[in-house]
């Protein structure tokens, strides 16, 4: 089946605007059913088929839910939607996942089976650098090799020095994240209780600090003076990256990264367990 032109360019968009969502599948029917093999839809995070049409009610429910799960996990799902009989032949139960495959139950009167493929489209993870720092400006620069799409936060007389971002913004307020954030404040000396403050305060997964363990000590006593809670505070990884024995801003940068990238699969295999 051809997915009409219209339905691509939907999913270019968001691809476009790093916006999630699933693309489920039909890849096998047998007996009667109303979609056939080929048949596609975008689903929303919250459920929302957005364009296309992988069949009637038989189908959907299993499938939406799927889609759900996979934007949430980032991991793709094999659905069977079989008719009680077959399934009961199989030894499995609705909502059974076996050998990597969910089974549902087709009520359908067409007692037909398909199996569909769900597959998540998701943002880059985003890694915000906070600063115009030497570490700062080699970090933005390998990020993208690593798959992030990259924020710099920082004034904007240092904007030329970040070629490769993303996105510029000039102060440390930060939109609403789209996905997966990690931030790195590398400001050493210019700005790093207001880039703290606003990092504690964001969306983020994970927030590293590029500095020793007493500075950030003491930056964190002014934290906790301020208000902001103990619990967040503690959350800080300082110093920013594995140790790796870096010295020039290049190591260093590579040992952030290293660490994000640590963060950011083991956060994939939590979900998945």
């Amino acid at each position: 089946m051809t997915l009409p032109l219209e339905t691509f360019a939907i999913i270019r968009a968001m691809q476009e605007r790093e916006q999630p969502f699933a693309v489920a599948t039909v890849v096998r029917t047998v007996a009667v059913t109303a979609a056939k093999a080929g048949a596609k839809a975008v689903i929303l995070p919250d459920g929302t088929v957005l364009a296309g049409w992988i069949g009637g009610g038989c189908a959907r429910g299993a499938t939406l839910k799927a889609a759900r799960e996979a934007i949430a996990d980032g991991q793709p799902r094999l659905v069977s939607v079989q008719p009680e009989d077959l399934l009961a032949d199989l030894g499995v139960h609705p909502g059974e996942t076996r050998g990597g495959i969910r089974y549902a139950s087709n009520m359908c009167p067409s007692q037909g089976s398909m199996d569909i493929f769900v597959e998540p489209v998701l943002p880059r993870p985003e890694l915000v650098v906070m600063g115009a720092s030497p570490v700062a400006i080699a970090l933005a620069s390998l990020a993208p090799q690593f798959g992030f799409q990259v924020t710099v936060a920082a004034p904007a007389a240092d904007h030329g020095k970040f070629a490769g971002a993303d996105r510029m913004i000039t102060d440390f307020a930060l939109p609403t994240a789209n996905g997966l954030r990690l931030i790195v404040i590398s400001t050493q000396g210019s700005g790093d209780l207001p880039a703290l403050t606003a990092a504690l305060a964001a969306d983020a997964a994970h927030v590293a600090f590029v500095g020793s363990r007493r500075k950030a000590a003491t930056l964190g006593e002014k934290l906790q003076a301020a208000g902001v809670p103990q619990e967040r505070i503690a959350a800080i990884k300082a110093p920013a990256g594995l140790d790796l024995g870096a010295i020039t801003p290049e190591e260093i940068a590579l040992s952030i990264l290293a660490e994000l990238v640590r963060v950011r699969r083991g956060r994939q295999r939590d979900l998945t367990q």
